[in-house]
């Protein structure tokens, strides 16, 4: 830690309240009522991702009709919402929320899980086929090409905040976060995840949709943001500080590395076995059969 500190003291690393200013966390006022950076991104990755599933479900052999994506919208923010802070409860904090349950409540306060998120809007993937007799694993390759706007924006609204910051490093780049509790230099993990989850898993599942055959083996596309997601979160949680509640578990993971093991495994049997599921498809949408 010494080391840490002398070095920090002779680079002129940018503090983050200097380079975001204080209470970054809000965007505006409306009428005195704060607009947090964090809901913005929320309707962002909402409303950016729906106009993209739009273009999607343009294309042969869509595996649902617009009416579908309309439907996917309003259920897709209850999985979000609901699946993300019971996920954070139940992975993260649960012995804390046993203790004070009303706090389960205050959404305001920060705290969602995105494994829990991935699992709430699962959830309403399955409500939403089960009940127009859709193709499960084809609504998910599809859901899962827009997934990434939301999490680049959710990831930017997390540096913003000054939150999820990295471990203390000495890279050039290193930022002082001061709500942290001390002025060492740490890595901007948070925008790590945006370029990993985000930007990078956007390109390489426009690259399999647009290029490819791959929409037509149900459940590749889904593997394959299993996978990338997977190995981002791994990676990045190398250089992310673990949740001090939790800190590194006993058999040497931290709690988000864990969660994504079985991610992983899943997106890997997907993609794995997605030839073998190829068969023709009859578009619920327009009229062309897609072999």
């Amino acid at each position: 830690m010494f080391l840490f500190a002398t070095l920090a003291e002779a680079t002129q690393y940018v503090n983050f309240h200097d380079l975001m200013g204080e209470n970054s966390e809000i965007a505006f006022s409306v009428f005195g009522l704060p607009i947090r950076w964090y809901a913005l991104a929320y309707l962002a990755g909402i409303f950016v991702g729906y106009w993209y599933l739009l273009k999607l479900i343009a294309q042969p052999g869509a595996p649902m009709a617009r009416r579908h994506a309309d439907d996917m919208i309003f259920y897709a923010m209850l999985g979000i919402i609901l699946g993300g802070r019971l996920g954070y409860v139940l992975f993260y904090n649960l012995g804390n929320y046993l203790n004070k349950p009303l706090e389960i409540f205050k959404l305001w306060d920060g705290g969602m899980s995105l494994h829990g998120g991935v699992i709430g809007v699962l959830i309403a993937i399955w409500y939403v086929t089960k009940k127009e007799k859709l193709s499960f694993l084809r609504f998910c390759d599809y859901v899962a090409c827009v997934v990434p706007f939301g999490l680049f924006f959710g990831r930017l609204a997390n540096f913003v905040n000054g939150e999820l910051w990295g471990r203390v490093t000495t890279v050039p780049w290193a930022i002082i976060f001061p709500d942290s509790g001390s002025d060492l230099p740490r890595h901007p993990s948070q925008l790590y995840e945006a370029g990993l989850e985000g930007l990078l898993m956007m390109a390489i599942l426009a690259f399999f949709f647009w290029r490819t055959d791959a929409r037509y083996k149900p459940g590749f596309l889904f593997g394959m943001a299993a996978i990338i997601y997977g190995l981002s979160r791994f990676a990045v949680e190398f250089v992310r500080e673990p949740d001090v509640q939790l800190g590194t578990l006993s058999w040497g993971l931290t709690m988000g590395q864990t969660l994504t093991v079985p991610m992983l495994l899943i997106g890997v049997w997907l993609v794995a076995t997605a030839k073998g599921r190829r068969k023709r498809i009859e578009p619920v949408a327009g009229l062309d059969s897609v072999a």
